[in-house]
């Protein structure tokens, strides 16, 4: 049997896999199951068939029944490309307080304590269940994490409490807007600019689109906003375009123009309403197109979908997590994790994790040592709870 690791030596290991989504989180996902078969724990794992370079892990100890308490963290990183480190970004580097690292924060820090929880539990042999959940791709959309639930549901008795340990400071965040966006691909018809009447420019089509978005934006900050929506900052949903490119060369009609049209919607509105708005300007901007030159279009796909997380009327994840750290603050965030998917799947769920979110995807990204013991005095109080 290989030694119990302290919550930083599982740390350490797990920053020094470089998981950043657009690579292989398999060498990760190895360790772990490793590691956990190392000390009777049986997991299983989800490979995704459109990668397989990717893939899921979840484990159960305990009784072998439902009401399980699930940990639940994803494993992959940000790049880091392009930023200043003042140490190696996958080598957890302790100094003033802090254990700097890529994944300290956003967020391996819980994943090694969640790891930890789990091997204890099974080694004091909890009477009420412990499950954990490391996904993927939560970094680009939160792709990974519904099949993954979806594959629990066979082969796992169902848990009743979902604690998603993104940063948190350990508050108990209850809500979070929800999010889609789609590619918006602008296929417009090349003619020499000094004749731009006779081509279509998808550049210039889609500055009409970017423009709705900031009108929508304008629209909803001037009104008065549902008490729901008021919790959030800011308190209404967001239209976002980030990244735009195309065009050929500046005396050309741009033949194309990607750009995504990412939306977070406060709790209480329906994603659909603000989907066929949007879908009512692109159909507009393309017939107007189309009346110039016949074979020009707007393609979309959706690129991502994350359902809101809902404050919920005596929830459970809500009172283990309040019971455990005192928090009784009403905390929401605008940003969309996992929570809201493992919600829609009919968990009851929370957000409660260790360090502060603005230090996530940030050059010499860190968590304070005090946070990793809060964290790590987290999970001591919650297995002494599952063994009453």
């Amino acid at each position: 049997m290989p030694p119990r690791l302290s919550p930083l030596e599982i740390m350490s290991k797990l920053i020094s896999f470089p998981t950043v989504s657009r690579d292989s989180n398999l060498p990760l996902i190895d360790w772990v199951a490793e590691y956990l078969d190392g000390h009777g724990i049986d997991s299983h794992r989800w490979p995704d068939p459109e990668q397989p370079h990717k893939a899921a892990l979840f484990a159960h100890v305990g009784p072998w029944e439902e009401g399980a308490v699930v940990l639940s963290g994803h494993t992959d990183v940000v790049p880091v490309d392009g930023q200043p480190w003042d140490s190696d970004p996958f080598t957890v580097t302790e100094r003033d307080g802090k254990y700097f690292g890529r994944g300290t924060c956003d967020m391996k820090g819980f994943d090694a304590l969640a790891i930890w929880a789990l091997v204890e539990a099974h080694h004091q042999g909890v009477k009420r269940p412990l499950q954990l959940a490391l996904s993927f791709d939560e970094e680009i959309g939160c792709t990974g994490a519904p099949p993954m639930i979806e594959a629990m549901q066979p082969l796992l008795p169902k848990g009743s409490a979902v604690i998603v340990g993104e940063p948190s400071m350990m508050k108990a965040v209850t809500g979070h807007k929800g999010g889609f966006g789609y590619d918006t691909h602008v296929v417009g018809f090349e003619v020499h600019s000094s004749l731009m009447h006779t081509g279509v420019n998808a550049i210039m089509a889609s500055a009409p689109l970017i423009d709705w978005a900031n009108q929508r934006n304008t629209e909803s900050k001037a009104a008065e906003p549902t008490a729901m929506a008021a919790m959030f900052d800011p308190p209404w949903t967001t239209c976002h375009v980030g990244q735009i490119h195309g065009g050929t060369a500046h005396n050309i009609t741009a033949k194309d123009c990607h750009f995504a049209m990412d939306f977070r919607v406060v709790p209480g509105e329906e994603p659909a309403r603000w989907r066929d708005a949007y879908f009512e300007q692109v159909r507009a901007v393309e017939a107007q197109m189309q009346a110039v030159h016949p074979d020009t279009r707007i393609e979309l796909s959706q690129r991502f979908r994350v359902p809101a997380l809902r404050p919920e009327e005596e929830g459970e994840a809500e009172a283990l997590v309040r019971a455990i750290t005192g928090d009784n603050g009403s905390h929401v965030v605008s940003y969309g994790t996992e929570a809201g998917q493992f919600q829609e799947a009919g968990y009851s769920a929370v957000i409660c994790g260790p360090g502060d979110i603005a230090q996530a995807h940030q050059p010499n990204e860190f968590i304070t040592v005090a946070q990793f013991n809060a964290g790590h005095d987290f999970m001591r109080q919650l297995l002494r709870r599952l063994d009453n």
